[in-house]
């Protein structure tokens, strides 16, 4: 008898590709089902590491990345385009619905279930179609999706106000309107984009990479909103890992093996799309210098020409030999954030963990903010110093996180959701 076959279909942004990868590694561990992974082909190198260490289980469906007009041909990633390619990426990948039905159809063991990105809401009519039920897998978090499914039902109420009030969601949060998503914001100006979002909430069911003690009551009102119980915590996903680095071992991680202290090292990262202009990337940089702390910045680097001789993403000249020695998903592993939101989910994230849980300190906010680098600096060795309150919080989450991965590396709802799958094979058989 055939193991069931899943269906996974990342979004090919990296913050949407790496959970959705380490879940499908996840699910890979128990060898009790088959998973073919949708790519194009730029992307594969992304997927080596995990299709090196399931070979047997894993396999790839490789398509042709459809054209865009407003794509630049051989792109095929977001990071190569930035923010303002999340839309016509979602646009160009609703083109594969036929090559995926043709694989489907002449497929000897066609998969019982696909498993796609939140992105890739048009999944759900394709699984329809196929006749099998689709589970969207969330990268953002239980909050941020409960906004979400009340922006997509107020939308003419959304665009009439400048601060929104989300009455009946937990806790009652409110947010300036330019402080949402902008994805909220595009619904009624791209009726695909808008369907895409709309059909997450008729799926089969929902995956999230979260926990109970960190969203519990988010997901309990999406449990609601949906009316199943088919919503799915998974998370933390970042124990028991693929490994990417063949030696275990890298120059940032010898260094930062040399520092006994727990948490004494910040990390500086502000995603794969977000690049800093040139009077941001200054202040930051004289702000981790004059805090005295020691870091590990990630720069993004200029996409192009013109991007590079305006200074965007260009550390200052100086700056590394001033700093030498100084530098070289952070709640599951008990590490305080300091927040920057900028866009995207990131001032949703940041009300999360700032002001309701008090795991985070909120050092300025704003994609256009240039903070003074003296009170930047202060407000960085004050945070990295000493024993606060979200020190503490963020300690005790930590715990917390443990716990619900204890046994085996994983969840209960993750052990869940593969038995379910497993189930939906036994179905189809």
């Amino acid at each position: 008898m055939s193991k069931p076959h899943i269906l996974v279909f990342p979004y090919p942004a990296l913050g949407h590709m790496f959970p959705l990868l380490q879940l499908t590694h996840h699910l890979a561990l128990g060898g009790t089902l088959t998973i073919t992974i949708i790519t194009t082909p730029k992307n594969l190198p992304i997927l080596n590491p995990l299709l090196s260490t399931h070979p047997n289980t894993i396999q790839t469906l490789i398509l042709p990345f459809p054209s865009h007009p407003t794509i630049p041909p051989g792109a095929e990633n977001v990071r190569e385009v930035g923010n303002s390619g999340v839309y016509p990426f979602i646009c160009a990948l609703s083109n594969l619905q036929n090559p995926i039905t043709q694989w489907f159809t002449s497929h000897p063991n066609p998969p019982v279930a696909i498993i796609s990105d939140f992105f890739l809401g048009w999944t759900h009519q394709l699984a329809t179609q196929l006749g099998i039920p689709r589970l969207a897998f969330y990268s953002s978090g239980a909050f941020m999706t409960a906004l979400d499914l009340s922006c997509l039902h107020n939308l003419r109420f959304l665009q009439s106000q400048a601060v929104i009030k989300f009455a009946g969601i937990p806790r009652t949060p409110s947010f300036r309107c330019d402080h949402l998503p902008t994805l909220f914001l595009c619904y009624r100006e791209s009726e695909l984009v808008g369907e895409s979002f709309l059909a997450n909430a008729s799926s089969w069911g929902s995956i999230f990479n979260t926990f109970h003690a960190l969203e519990g009551p988010y997901l309990d009102h999406i449990r609601a909103q949906l009316g199943h119980q088919r919503v799915f915590a998974v998370g933390p996903l970042g124990s028991n890992r693929v490994k990417t680095d063949p030696d275990g071992v890298s120059n940032v991680l010898r260094w930062l093996d040399q520092w006994e202290e727990e948490g004494s090292v910040l990390y500086v990262c502000f995603g794969s799309q977000k690049l800093l202009r040139k009077e941001q990337m200054e202040a930051l940089a004289f702000g981790l210098e004059r805090s005295g702390t020691r870091f590990v910045w990630v720069v993004k680097a200029a996409l192009t020409t013109e991007q590079a001789e305006g200074g965007y993403g260009l550390v200052p000249d100086g700056f590394e030999d001033r700093v030498f020695g100084s530098g070289n998903c952070a709640v599951a592993a008990g590490v305080m954030i300091l927040g920057w939101p900028m866009e995207a989910d990131q001032f949703v994230n940041a009300r999360l963990l700032v002001e309701e849980k008090g795991m985070a300190v909120k050092v300025c906010e704003g994609e256009d903010f240039v903070p003074d680098p003296d009170e930047l600096g202060r407000v960085i060795s004050g945070a990295m110093s000493g024993d606060s309150s979200q020190r503490r919080r963020v300690k005790l989450m930590r715990e917390e996180a443990t716990r619900t991965v204890s046994e085996g590396g994983r969840s209960k709802e993750l052990d869940e959701l593969v038995e379910v799958l497993q189930q939906l094979g036994v179905k189809e058989g």
